[in-house]
């Protein structure tokens, strides 16, 4: 059993917002942090503040791989995008998960939830980060 020290971010990277997940201090939990409009943000400027204000120790990256779990653009632009973000981030460990999946069972997590579009697109960035930050846990913390 791999020990993780918590609060672990989690990032779900689309070209116009990036969604946030994090554990808490314990690893108890896990919830949606916030949304990142890039139009607005640099998320090179706040995803730093948040690893700051929370303390965390690692940041899980998803990376959208191709369904036959090869890379291309978009797994490119994401690996372009955390290398960027680990030179802000001296002393936080930066790992990539694969996120095929998730921002379809996001959308219908969200959907069972009773969410309408319009609410989904608000927080669907945050869920899909959730869902990356559930998958990398089960992953990595399974005895």
């Amino acid at each position: 059993l791999k020990m993780t020290h918590h609060p672990i971010l989690a990032i779900d990277h689309g070209q116009s917002r990036i969604g946030i997940a994090a554990t808490d201090e314990f690893g108890i939990g896990s919830h949606p942090v916030e949304t990142i409009h890039i139009s607005r943000t640099d998320p090179l400027k706040r995803i730093p503040e948040i690893a700051a204000q929370r303390k965390v120790s690692l940041i899980v990256l998803g990376l959208p791989l191709r369904l036959d779990g090869s890379e291309g653009e978009a797994a490119q632009r994401v690996r372009n995008f955390g290398n960027a973000l680990a030179g802000r981030i001296p002393g936080i460990q930066l790992e990539y998960s694969d996120e095929r999946l998730t921002t379809t069972s996001a959308s219908e997590k969200l959907r069972e939830a009773g969410k309408d579009a319009r609410a989904q697109r608000d927080i669907i960035d945050q869920v899909a980060a959730l869902e990356i930050l559930n998958g990398w846990l089960e992953e990595n913390e399974s005895a």
